[in-house]
């Protein structure tokens, strides 16, 4: 970590109104008052090309604390964008440099995220505050930096972007950064329900028409399923107000057919570096994670982390193990997108609405952060194990389906908020064994408290 400098806070004070006084033939004439530009960035999403350590991330230049900064990795080029909501016209822009500042950069407008305009250009940037009045519209604001100042990063203390227009809301809640942990999740514990060659998603209405699966989550999962029958269903989720299905190919030993036994894990976690900034999966929000046509290499390096099968002490293998310890069990992990495009609840291949971040962010063509399933699937399979395979193949054919049909969203909020956006690792009701002082989400009843 490169040393930094006390930045020194920088007060803005922008001239708000102008008197204009002019005398002619007696008559005194006063210029009406202008309305102030809006500060427009502020708890904005933000992206980058590259954050240097954890507790550098983007968001850090747009929060509103002198103490939180945005550092890049130590090459050229560089940038740092942030999303106004919607088209802004752009007056001026202030720049708080850390100790690693930008020599040449330019500030940049785009309406889509893709083309940009420039509105500002230097190569002999000195950092320190810097305000630059600009004339410029667009959606999105970067800085974009060529050559830097010294031999670390970029770094900024602040971005601020000030103009009219934008959203006119800020995204809530804001980060502390000052519980930086590696988890930010919680669980949903379902148990097996039933196999059927079902697949609601895919064949919708068409019974049998898919290989078999395992359903565990809904009790009343089959071909015909929708939002309204998963409602009135049950669940074998731990917490009572999950009755989304969960869903993935059977797990066959030659031809003995394995199920999963005891509670099964669906972590519900952030999947984008500003974890502060997931939201609730919309009700009725249905999706396929992989494919049962995915080859071995596919699957192994699918956008998602994919941790593949584990057992004993074997992990991270892209097959179904040919054998395992005695008394032991499969398990196999798999990484879900967690970026919605904002306004499908499904699409013709039931995978275009969502989309994997790009190094730690949401892409602009799926700009809503959801929580990131992973599910942890174990099957109480050991020995032998050569003949093992999936209903849809070998073990790399490996993919689940979502149907979200939490009954109440309040619940399921209070649990994104907690421990996802809170940076928590909790179990199903919200509590983290590791941060008793943080309390938990919901009471013992799974309620709200």
């Amino acid at each position: 970590m490169h040393p930094s400098r006390s930045p020194g806070r920088f007060r803005l004070g922008l001239v708000t109104a102008t008197l204009i006084a002019l005398v002619a033939a007696g008559l005194a004439i006063v210029a009406p008052a202008m309305a102030a530009d809006n500060l427009l960035s502020q708890g904005r999403p933000a992206t980058a090309s590259s954050v240097e350590a954890g507790g550098t991330p983007a968001g850090a230049a747009f929060d509103g604390l002198a103490t939180t900064r945005w550092a890049s990795a130590y090459s050229d080029p560089q940038w740092l964008q942030v999303d106004l909501g919607a088209t802004a016209t752009v007056s001026q822009v202030v720049l708080n440099w850390e100790g690693a500042y930008g020599k040449a950069f330019k500030i940049q407008t785009s309406a889509n995220g893709t083309t940009w305009t420039d509105i500002y250009s230097t190569t002999t940037g000195t950092g320190g505050n810097q305000t630059l009045n600009v004339s410029g519209s667009g959606r999105y604001v970067r800085m974009y930096g060529t050559a830097r100042g010294t031999g670390y990063g970029y770094s900024l203390w602040e971005f601020k972007v000030y103009g009219t227009g934008g959203s006119g809301s800020t995204p809530v809640p804001s980060p502390t950064f000052t519980d930086l942990v590696t988890h930010h999740e919680f669980q949903a514990n379902c148990s097996f329900t039933q196999n059927r060659p079902d697949d609601p998603i895919v064949f919708p209405g068409l019974p049998g028409a898919s290989h078999m699966h395992t359903f565990v989550g809904n009790t009343t999962t089959n071909a015909n399923s929708n939002l309204a029958s998963l409602l009135a269903g049950g669940t074998s989720c731990t917490n009572p107000h999950d009755k989304s299905a969960y869903w993935f190919p059977s797990f066959y030993n030659g031809n003995t057919l394995v199920q999963p036994t005891g509670p099964q894990v669906i972590y519900y976690k952030s999947g984008i570096l500003e974890y502060w900034r997931v939201q609730n999966f919309p009700q009725g929000l249905r999706f396929v994670a992989g494919s049962p046509s995915a080859t071995l290499d596919q699957f192994r390096t699918s956008p998602g982390a994919v941790e593949g099968f584990e057992c004993g002490d074997i992990s991270k293998v892209w097959d179904i193990p040919t054998s395992c310890p005695a008394g032991s069990q499969v398990n196999v992990r798999y990484q879900a997108p967690s970026c919605w495009n904002g306004v499908d609840l499904d699409s013709a291949d039931h995978k275009s609405h969502m989309a994997y971040p790009v190094n730690g962010y949401c892409p602009a063509t799926h700009p809503v952060a959801v929580p990131m399933l992973e599910f942890k699937i174990a099957f109480p399979a050991s020995g032998d194990l050569s003949q093992a395979r999936l209903a849809s193949g070998r073990g790399y054919s490996w993919h689940y389906d979502f149907f979200n049909a939490w009954d109440n969203m309040a619940i399921l909020n209070a649990l994104v908020t907690h421990c996802i956006n809170g940076g928590l690792q909790c179990d199903p009701r919200g509590y983290d064994l590791y941060h008793p002082n943080r309390g938990a989400a919901l009471t013992p009843n799974f309620e709200l408290p």
